[in-house]
């Protein structure tokens, strides 16, 4: 890392302590910063974990393992993407707005550097150009549906036999 790279990385380290630390600390107090701290903490963890799974873990992403030979992965590096990661919900507008856009994975792994509010429009140009070169685009209208897909899918885990 360059010194600049360093004096972001531990800049912003310093401000989020001050400001989730030790701002809340000396406005509330440790016992309530504490509380707080500790419920912010397994709210957003588990958010994104519900997030994640739902993305990743469903039973239509790939899990492509390296060519023995050649230890590289045989698709190129967007198909990859297309196969590995999952959408859900991305017509529900309290989904997008709760999770800031992660419902929009595929957008988000292709497209990590663009801001999540595009991802509805970037949407439509990824599936009809999946369509066009008949690659596919995994994506699950409700929370629910991909909830149900991830719960099949660790049932299908729990198999001896199972292999992704």
């Amino acid at each position: 890392m360059t010194t600049k790279d360093h004096l972001t990385f531990w800049g912003f380290k310093l401000l989020h302590i001050v400001l989730f630390i030790v701002v809340p600390i000396i406005t509330v107090g440790v016992g309530t910063w504490a509380i707080g701290f500790v419920c912010y903490g397994l709210f957003a963890g588990f958010v994104l974990s519900i997030v994640f799974q739902l993305a990743h873990t469903v039973e239509h992403t790939h899990f492509p393992v390296p060519n023995i030979e050649t230890n590289k992965i045989d698709d190129e590096w967007a198909v990859h993407q297309l196969k590995t990661t999952a959408n859900f919900a991305t017509k529900n507008r309290l989904a997008c707005w709760f999770m800031g856009g992660l419902n929009f994975q595929v957008e988000h792994h292709l497209f990590p550097k663009i801001s999540h509010i595009h991802y509805p429009k970037i949407n439509k140009i990824i599936k009809s150009t999946c369509e066009e070169f008949n690659v596919g685009y995994i994506e699950y209208k409700k929370v629910k549906d991909a909830v149900v897909s991830h719960v099949a899918y660790l049932k299908q885990l729990s198999y001896p036999s199972f292999s992704h």
